[in-house]
């Protein structure tokens, strides 16, 4: 199984997300200007539950 945040980060980008800042290890901090809402994102995301997680924080439909 490999790594599921690259594609997660597509779909970020897509729908108006972008990189803020590098946080703590490998995790980044994403803002969506339009919307205001901020999150975490671990860049090495294995999990698809974790992925879909995200995105419903991010106010977005199931995508894994």
């Amino acid at each position: 199984m490999g790594e599921i945040g690259p594609e997660l980060k597509r779909i970020l980008r897509r729908e108006g997300f972008e990189l803020l800042r590098q946080g703590k290890g490998d995790h980044e901090i994403w803002f969506n200007r339009v919307t205001g809402r901020s999150l975490t994102l671990d860049a090495g995301t294995k999990s698809r539950h974790l992925a879909n997680a995200i995105l419903k924080k991010a106010g977005l439909p199931k995508a894994f």
